[in-house]
């Protein structure tokens, strides 16, 4: 396959009144960039800088991909590994995950991940695997310095509740520091980033959780980041039940009573990713917590 279809293969770019809008797929989330720029060569080079991105930081932490970076950790049983810069701090941002939310955010859950499968043909895991799962995980237990990491044998990293964000601030700041003039909005399944301001906001809709592909409200957006977590997309039912994708590690079941979704507005995306995954995991006291924490917030229920 040639260079340029393979591009055409990865994404495709459009042509708006206001710009150009960027579309490609990565990390199981549709995503698109908004770029509020009339020059065809710069837009297309903007997109593929957010499309290798994207997928590089999803080849190297998803735990889906055999032989990765996330999967030498998994598979280290109990060995001292190394890492490198951009993986300890993630891994630092994660166990500051872990203290603010009291041991409910926690990477190390991989073990109870496999279990859980959130799709309509889905059946509840037996409780005693859940059981067996649950005592493997624990971040107080992972010794990790900026060169190294020892994880007990069977446990497993998960880094599904901050890669995302994380690549899509990555993305943002590239963007911004190639093209610091150029407003754009990066938006990978929801949770969204404008590092560069702009005089018109860009208009950025809520999903209804009870009417999906439908905004229940628009928020104005000129600089900034937006996160939401929630189970509309994720989840499976089970004699009248519904178990969402979030899952409390302490029980090694879905957080019960967490509502249909949360959306945070934060300066950058994983510092919103990270209220708005912690508030799913308050469950009933989702609203509290982000009242605590002095933050813009959208919930459904």
């Amino acid at each position: 396959m040639s260079t340029s279809s393979l591009k055409t293969a990865l994404y495709s770019l459009q042509r708006r009144d206001w710009g150009y809008v960027g579309e490609f797929r990565a990390m199981a989330s549709p995503c698109e960039i908004l770029i509020a720029c009339d020059q065809l060569d710069i837009a297309d080079d903007m997109l593929d800088m957010a499309v290798t991105e994207a997928l590089r930081i999803e080849h190297k932490y998803s735990r889906f991909i055999a032989q990765n970076c996330l999967w030498q950790l998994n598979h280290a049983y109990g060995h001292k590994q190394l890492i490198d810069e951009e993986t300890w701090q993630l891994l630092a941002f994660a166990k500051q995950c872990f203290q603010l939310s009291d041991g409910l955010f926690d990477i190390s859950a991989g073990p109870l991940m496999e279990l859980w499968r959130f799709d309509p043909k889905a059946q509840l895991p037996e409780h005693a695997r859940i059981l067996a799962a649950k005592a493997l995980v624990g971040f107080e237990r992972i010794e990790f310095d900026s060169r190294h990491i020892e994880m007990p044998s069977g446990m497993k990293l998960d880094f599904g509740g901050v890669a995302k964000e994380y690549a899509v601030d990555r993305v943002a700041y590239e963007l911004a520091e190639c093209y610091p003039d150029i407003p754009v909005l990066v938006n990978f399944g929801g949770d969204i980033a404008c590092p560069v301001p702009k005089v018109n906001p860009w208009q950025v809709g809520i999903e209804d959780p009870r009417h999906l592909d439908r905004a229940a409200s628009v928020l104005a957006i000129s600089q900034g980041a937006l996160a939401t977590s929630g189970d509309t997309r994720r989840f499976f039912e089970v004699d009248g039940k519904r178990y969402g994708h979030i899952v409390d590690p302490r029980t090694g079941y879905p957080v019960v009573h967490a509502p249909r979704s949360v959306t945070v507005l934060g300066p950058n995306c994983v510092t919103a990713g990270m209220l708005a995954t912690m508030a799913m995991l308050q469950g009933q006291d989702a609203e509290a917590f982000l009242q605590q924490q002095d933050v813009k917030f959208s919930i459904f229920r």
